[in-house]
């Protein structure tokens, strides 16, 4: 069992940054790969990046390559969300999920475990 909770979201004007935080319990972080996603109202929820269990590898949706990097911190049971150069189409409720494989990372429905989402506002 992965119990995840997200945090560092808030409102920021267009052009600036946030940072998203994802704490984890449980000894076994380090084996699952991680992801962050994030759903605007009325719409579906959406991939934004993933990370593979060591960090090796990263993979980011197109609408945010070169704007955002993910990362984690296997010590802390962390991963993280940097978001630079924001935009109002960025806005959403951003979820940090748990994979105990890598495989099909961007679909929101392989996924095992899911955080309670923390609010991004982009303001123009």
């Amino acid at each position: 069992q992965v119990q995840l909770v997200e945090s560092g979201g808030g409102l920021v004007q267009a052009g600036g940054s946030l940072s998203l935080s994802c704490a984890a319990s449980g000894r076994t972080f380090s084996s699952y790969s991680m992801g962050w996603f994030r759903q605007a109202p009325g719409k579906e929820r959406e991939f934004v990046a993933a990370i593979n269990w060591s960090g090796a590898r990263t993979y980011y949706a197109e609408s945010v390559e070169g704007r955002f990097t993910i990362s984690r911190d296997n010590a802390k049971n962390t991963v993280y969300l940097q978001m630079n150069s924001l935009k109002p189409e960025d806005t959403a409720v951003y979820y940090c999920a748990a994979h105990s494989t890598s495989i099909q990372l961007g679909s929101p429905q392989t996924y095992d475990y899911w955080g309670q989402g923390t609010q991004v506002t982009v303001s123009s």
